[in-house]
Protein backbone atom coordinates (compact mmCIF):
# COMPACT_ATOMS: atom_id res chain seq x y z
CA UNK A 1 0.00 0.00 0.00
CA UNK A 2 1.46 3.40 -0.67
CA UNK A 3 1.82 6.03 2.07
CA UNK A 4 -1.32 7.93 3.38
CA UNK A 5 -1.72 11.13 1.55
CA UNK A 6 -2.16 14.48 3.79
CA UNK A 7 -5.53 15.22 1.66
CA UNK A 8 -7.13 11.73 3.50
CA UNK A 9 -6.68 13.12 7.41
CA UNK A 10 -6.78 17.10 6.46
CA UNK A 11 -9.94 17.46 8.67
CA UNK A 12 -11.25 16.47 11.72
CA UNK A 13 -13.83 13.66 10.93
CA UNK A 14 -11.82 12.19 8.14
CA UNK A 15 -9.96 8.83 8.67
CA UNK A 16 -7.90 6.03 7.14
CA UNK A 17 -8.66 2.46 8.24
CA UNK A 18 -6.32 -0.13 7.65
CA UNK A 19 -7.85 -3.79 7.65
CA UNK A 20 -5.77 -6.56 8.57
CA UNK A 21 -7.97 -10.08 8.10
CA UNK A 22 -6.83 -13.85 7.76
CA UNK A 23 -8.45 -13.62 4.32
CA UNK A 24 -10.30 -11.35 1.62
CA UNK A 25 -13.83 -12.40 2.81
CA UNK A 26 -13.45 -11.45 5.68
CA UNK A 27 -11.73 -7.93 5.31
CA UNK A 28 -14.16 -7.31 2.57
CA UNK A 29 -16.98 -7.90 5.49
CA UNK A 30 -15.13 -5.44 7.64
CA UNK A 31 -15.21 -2.88 5.05
CA UNK A 32 -18.98 -3.02 4.11
CA UNK A 33 -19.90 -2.86 8.20
CA UNK A 34 -18.34 0.83 7.88
CA UNK A 35 -19.88 1.64 4.13
CA UNK A 36 -22.88 0.50 6.03
CA UNK A 37 -22.49 3.50 8.51
CA UNK A 38 -20.37 6.08 7.64
CA UNK A 39 -19.85 7.77 3.98
CA UNK A 40 -16.88 5.20 2.45
CA UNK A 41 -14.96 5.18 -0.50
CA UNK A 42 -13.92 1.29 -0.29
CA UNK A 43 -11.45 -0.48 -1.88
CA UNK A 44 -12.64 -3.52 -4.30
CA UNK A 45 -9.47 -6.38 -3.32
CA UNK A 46 -6.94 -6.46 -0.40
CA UNK A 47 -3.23 -7.27 -0.70
CA UNK A 48 -0.71 -9.35 0.44
CA UNK A 49 2.87 -8.94 1.92
CA UNK A 50 4.86 -11.31 1.30
CA UNK A 51 6.26 -12.90 4.75
CA UNK A 52 3.21 -11.49 6.19
CA UNK A 53 0.35 -13.58 7.35
CA UNK A 54 -3.22 -12.39 5.68
CA UNK A 55 -4.20 -10.00 3.66
CA UNK A 56 -5.03 -6.08 3.99
CA UNK A 57 -7.46 -3.60 3.23
CA UNK A 58 -7.32 0.27 2.41
CA UNK A 59 -10.50 2.28 3.50
CA UNK A 60 -11.19 6.06 3.80
CA UNK A 61 -13.93 7.23 6.06
CA UNK A 62 -16.21 10.33 6.33
CA UNK A 63 -17.15 9.99 10.03
CA UNK A 64 -18.54 13.59 9.65
CA UNK A 65 -21.35 12.13 7.03
CA UNK A 66 -23.83 9.47 9.09
CA UNK A 67 -25.90 7.42 6.65
CA UNK A 68 -29.98 7.47 7.08
CA UNK A 69 -31.19 4.92 9.07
Amino acid sequence: MGPISEAHVAQPGLAVVEIAACDDKTALVVQELLAARWATATADRTTRVAGEPGVRLRCYLDVRQELPS
